[in-house]
């Protein structure tokens, strides 16, 4: 059987994720530009805006790297098939939120209702716990994500852009520093996440 050439390009990048460091970060690169069309499709079939739309196609990507560095990716469809998916669910999923959000009024938690009940002094010196708790929390974290996606955060809180970010932390493009800082902060709010749920 004679297998096309998008097959064996596909065959070349499963083994390239599943290389270490700088060598995976091309492949990773690669991956992104292969199906970076599918934007335009998400903006055209799910009316999604180009930048909601560019969203959903990092994240995808992102899960898609994970799954199959983490051998999750069986390939029982092709590559192209198993993005297409995932990014057509996160498209799904991005429009029912946008239309969720527009129709949801502001929930309060339990938390916030019991600060609001205090006394003004009480108030405030426990708002000051909570903040400096969430502060030390968020660094302690920060720590534990490693040291270049915490400069990588860093950078893009302080403002820089994509395109600065690949430039000052040596990244191929700009496309593989956004697709990197979306891993960076998944792996961020998963090391929040036992915190939030107690505080939800």
């Amino acid at each position: 059987m004679i297998r096309s050439s998008n097959s064996s390009r596909e065959e070349e990048i499963l083994r390239g994720l599943q290389q270490e460091g700088p060598r995976r970060r091309s492949y990773e690169e690669q991956l992104y530009l292969l199906f970076y069309y599918f934007i335009r499709e998400g903006v055209r079939k799910y009316r999604l805006n180009e930048e909601d739309s560019a969203s959903a196609y990092s994240d995808t990507i992102i899960s898609v790297i994970d799954n199959i560095v983490y051998n999750r990716f069986e390939g029982r469809s092709s590559l192209k098939s198993y993005i297409y998916q995932i990014f057509s669910n996160k498209c799904v999923d991005l429009k029912r939120k946008t239309t969720t959000n527009k129709e949801r009024v502001h929930q309060t938690h339990d938390l916030d209702t019991f600060i609001t009940m205090l006394p003004d002094n009480a108030r405030n010196v426990v708002q000051q716990l909570i903040d400096n708790s969430n502060h030390s929390l968020l660094e302690k974290k920060m720590q534990e994500i490693g040291e270049k996606c915490k400069q990588l955060l860093l950078l893009f809180e302080d403002g820089y852009s994509d395109r600065d970010i690949a430039t000052m932390l040596e990244y191929n493009s700009p496309d593989v520093a956004k697709v990197s800082r979306r891993r960076c902060m998944e792996k961020l709010k998963e090391k929040m996440l036992p915190f939030n749920q107690y505080y939800e």
